[in-house]
């Protein structure tokens, strides 16, 4: 009886110590991936609807000639909240620098994704995805997705998961690098 309990607890600890050694060494998700996109070369698709908290609706077309980041986000998405302020800390860098960067509201709830949007200080506006059209477009299964497109309008990048600052940052300026 006492040996059967000693190798039960045994084997107990040896789960524990594993499992401990194997969440240790993980590496954790840093940053969004490079996605390949049937859209990477092609003109952006359409992207206009109402703005997330009210006012004039938005257009990407309108920011012809400037270099647009489009973000994919919803409430309930975890990365997202992980993106929220590299995003907003991206966008107030280059608010005077030709990027726009605007968010999309995936498949979330308007009151939820405005109480998001309140919460992590958002300094970008965001449009409302009515019944997912602009998602559709965009081929996005999944938050958070982010596309640049350069100030002709091409889609020049795709990047699936939490982007950050520094990522951002480097996609702008290969995509300045290119065009002069």
């Amino acid at each position: 009886m006492k040996r059967s309990i000693m190798i039960t607890s045994l084997v107990a600890i040896a789960v524990v110590v594993a499992l401990s050694l194997f969440l240790a060494t993980r590496k954790p998700v840093t940053g969004a991936s490079e996605a390949n996109t049937s859209l990477l070369g092609k003109a952006a698709p359409a992207l206009s609807g109402p703005r997330l908290g009210g006012g004039a609706s938005i257009n990407i077309h309108n920011d012809l000639g400037h270099i647009v980041v489009v973000n994919f986000w919803a409430s309930w998405c975890g990365p997202c909240k992980s993106e929220a302020p590299n995003l907003s800390t991206f966008a107030w860098q280059e608010r005077n620098r030709n990027v726009d960067v605007v968010g999309v509201v995936f498949s979330d709830t308007v009151s939820a994704a405005e109480s998001f949007a309140k919460y992590y200080g958002s300094l970008y506006p965001s449009v409302i995805d009515n019944g997912g059209e602009i998602a559709n477009r965009y081929g996005v299964t999944a938050p958070p997705t982010t596309f640049i497109i350069n100030a002709r309008g091409v889609v020049v990048a795709s990047l699936i998961g939490p982007v950050s600052t520094k990522q951002l940052e480097d996609a702008v300026a290969e995509v300045r690098a290119s065009a002069a």
